[in-house]
């Protein structure tokens, strides 16, 4: 299914092709504090309808991770990343969707803290 998803004021839109059942809820200091629900999709599945120049991106710890952020509302729609077989990937804030039905998904704890 191919979704719609946008940050608050719509300055950062993007189309996601995935099926979402499951979020992952991570404790790291950033997750802990924006409060994202995260789903996850090969980064080929996520396109932006939006120029790239409205994105801004923060990293942090290992900087492994570019977590994309709207400049003029705050809100985060997604982060970048490499996962550990090498495969670009992308990770919804399913929050930002609102297609989603938050309170059918299954929600799994990620202990991004510890790691």
């Amino acid at each position: 299914m191919i979704y719609a998803g946008s940050c608050h004021c719509g300055n950062i839109a993007f189309e996601v092709e995935g099926e979402f059942s499951e979020a992952i809820d991570c404790n790291c200091s950033l997750c802990r504090r924006r409060g994202g629900l995260l789903g996850f999709v090969p980064r080929e599945k996520l396109q932006l309808t939006v120029p790239e120049e409205n994105l801004s991106t923060y990293t942090f710890n290992s900087h492994a991770i570019k977590h994309r952020f709207c400049g003029k509302c705050g809100i985060a729609p997604f982060g970048e990343a490499v996962a550990p077989n090498g495969v670009p990937m992308a990770s919804i804030n399913l929050r930002c969707i609102p297609a989603i039905d938050l309170a059918s998904l299954k929600v799994t704890p990620f202990d991004g803290l510890s790691r």
